[in-house]
């Protein structure tokens, strides 16, 4: 498997910054090789030669069409997340949605 770099995004970029410190942790306990940081919306652009997923927060739903056509031409995989986990900050369930929405093992 390659490398998972992985753009968490939300409004300003604070508490998915704390679920991709959860979905590291899982992934390190898990054995996986994934990069994972959290920024603001506004900041996707500056990311998009870095990552080949982006995982939006769910209160971003609205945003989903504009990103998938940024992104087009790219392979990047644009991923909204659940609420369930989001709100719980729960990073081995964002990980199996992650991993299940990618099709990896």
């Amino acid at each position: 498997m390659e490398k998972l770099n992985i753009l968490l995004i939300c409004g300003s970029g604070a508490s998915s910054g704390f679920l991709a410190a959860n979905i590291r942790k899982e992934a390190a306990r898990r054995g996986l090789d994934c990069n994972v940081i959290a920024r603001s919306e506004a900041e996707v652009e500056s990311y998009l030669q870095e990552i080949n997923c982006l995982m939006v927060g769910p209160h971003l739903k609205y945003l989903i069409p504009e990103l998938e056509e940024k992104v087009a031409d790219t392979g990047i995989k644009v991923i909204l997340m659940e609420k369930t986990y989001y709100s719980l900050l729960d990073g081995a369930k964002a990980l199996d949605h992650l991993l299940a929405e990618l099709k990896i093992n």
